[in-house]
């Protein structure tokens, strides 16, 4: 499981941590489940977080798999509920148009984007981890949209209410 931990700075984001929970080797789902939990809570204590943004499942074949890691959401998002932390879900199309424009972009190409516009000189070699950050990335973007903050109807009701944004 990835997480990464945004600031924002002068109305932009910088990454202030990043890092995966790694429960590959634990005897089972329940243990795993445990460990998620200690891990998670420990980031929240440590970094108080004002908001949890997370990736919503995508439909896999494998059913297994979907619940385990429904699970393991529900576990992680419970534990920000509990600590008054807002949550917000994305749908990796979501956080992929996000970063990249397309909604079919690879993960090479979110990484790539990642890299450039967050100016790191390095990313994570864990593919969770950039995940991570590009759920975090995205939800930064869509905080700071007008349409997406319930301002507006659609972009169309936002510029017929602001035509001097055009110029």
């Amino acid at each position: 499981m990835g997480y990464a931990l945004l600031e924002i700075r002068q109305n932009k984001p910088v990454l202030q941590h990043v890092g995966v929970v790694k429960t590959g080797g634990m005897e089972n789902h329940y243990m795993r489940l445990r460990y998620i939990f200690i891990r998670t809570q420990a980031l929240i204590t440590e970094y108080q977080p004002s908001e949890l943004a997370i990736e919503s499942p995508f439909f896999g074949k494998d059913i297994q798999a979907m619940l385990k890691l429904g699970r393991a959401q529900g576990i992680v998002m419970g534990l920000a509920l509990s600590h008054d932390i807002s949550v917000f879900e994305y749908a990796p199309l979501k956080v992929k148009q996000a970063i990249t424009g397309m909604g079919r972009a690879s993960k090479e190409q979110v990484a790539y984007f990642l890299q450039n516009t967050m100016k790191l000189n390095d990313l994570p070699k864990e593919l969770d981890a950039t995940d991570a950050i590009a759920v975090a990335v995205c939800h930064y973007l869509q905080a700071k949209n007008p349409v997406t903050k319930g301002q507006y109807k659609n972009w169309s009701d936002f510029i017929r209410k602001n035509p001097e944004r055009l110029k």
